[in-house]
C-alpha cells in the first residue's frame, strides 16, 4: 500500500492516517465517552448534594437544640452555638473524592504539558511540525480539560474547592523531560507517559473507588487514554497496544494526592 503524504524523519505514519485516527477518537469520546461520564458525573454529584442536605438538617437541629438548651441555662450561650455552627466545615479529601483530585490534577498536568506542546511548535522549537499533529495535540488536551472538568465537578458538589492545579508529583518529572524535547518524537514520548500513567491510575481507580457512580466515571474515560497511547504508538512506529491486557504497572498511587 502506498502512503501518501508521509514523512518519515517526522513521524511513522501519514497525516492522512493521523488525520483519521484523530476524528475517530474524537467521535468515540463525544458518543460514547462523554455520555456515560456526564451521566455518572450527575449521579455522584446529586448522592452529594443529598448528601450534604442530610447533613445540614442534622447539624442545624443539633444547633437549634444547642441554642434552646442555651436558653434555659446560665452558661455563656456564644460558645455552645459557635462550636454546633463550625462542626459542618468542609473537611480533608478522603475515599472517592481524595482519587477525584488525584484524577483531575493527572488531567490537569495533560493539559498542560499538551499546551506547552503546542506553544513549542508554533515557536518553531520542535523543528517540522505536520498540521495533523497540531490538531491531535489540541483535541486530546480539550479532551483531558473534559475530563478534568468532570472530576471537579464531583468535588465541588460535596463541598470542595475545584482541583485547578497539576499533580505536583509530576511536574518536575514532565519538566525534566520536556526540557530535551526538540521534535515531534520526543513531544509524542512525553504525551505517551502521561497517557500511560492516567491510563494505569484510572485502571487502579476502577477496583479502589466506593461509589459505583465514581468507578462509572474512572471506567468511562481510561479507555480515552488508552486511545491516545494507541495514536502516539503509531506515530512513533510502535505496535498501538503493546500489552493485551491494561495494567496498574505506571499509576500513580491513589493515596497520593498532594496538591
Amino acid at each position: 500500500m502506498i502512503r501518501r503524504n508521509r514523512t518519515p524523519e517526522v513521524m511513522a505514519i501519514s497525516e492522512h492516517e493521523l488525520t483519521v485516527m484523530t476524528k475517530d477518537v474524537e467521535h468515540l469520546h463525544e458518543d460514547v465517552g462523554m455520555p456515560a461520564m456526564l451521566s455518572a458525573v450527575e449521579e455522584w454529584k446529586e448522592k452529594s448534594r443529598t448528601s450534604r442536605r442530610g447533613f445540614l438538617i442534622g447539624a442545624g437541629a443539633v444547633a437549634g437544640g444547642a441554642v434552646l438548651a442555651a436558653c434555659g441555662s446560665s452558661s455563656s450561650p456564644s460558645t455552645t452555638t459557635t462550636k454546633a455552627a463550625t462542626s459542618g466545615k468542609a473537611g480533608t479529601l478522603t475515599g472517592d473524592l481524595a482519587v477525584a483530585a488525584l484524577a483531575a490534577s493527572l488531567e490537569n498536568l495533560a493539559v498542560a504539558a499538551y499546551g506547552d506542546v503546542l506553544t513549542a511548535a508554533t515557536a518553531g522549537k520542535l523543528g517540522t511540525v505536520p498540521p495533523a499533529v497540531a490538531t491531535f495535540a489540541t483535541t486530546v488536551k480539550a479532551q483531558h480539560a473534559q475530563h478534568a472538568q468532570a472530576w471537579n465537578s464531583a468535588i465541588v458538589a460535596a463541598g470542595h474547592p475545584a482541583v485547578t492545579g497539576p499533580d505536583t508529583v509530576l511536574v518536575p518529572v514532565v519538566d525534566k523531560a520536556f526540557a530535551k524535547v526538540t521534535n515531534v518524537t520526543g513531544a509524542a514520548q512525553l504525551a505517551l507517559m502521561l497517557e500511560g500513567t492516567a491510563a494505569a491510575t484510572y485502571q487502579s481507580a476502577v477496583s479502589a473507588v466506593k461509589a459505583t457512580s465514581a468507578i462509572q466515571v474512572a471506567a468511562s474515560i481510561q479507555p480515552v487514554e488508552m486511545q491516545h497511547a494507541a495514536i502516539l504508538n503509531f506515530v512513533l512506529g510502535q505496535y498501538p497496544v503493546p500489552l493485551a491486557f491494561s495494567t496498574t504497572t505506571a499509576a500513580r498511587p491513589l493515596t497520593d494526592y498532594t496538591g
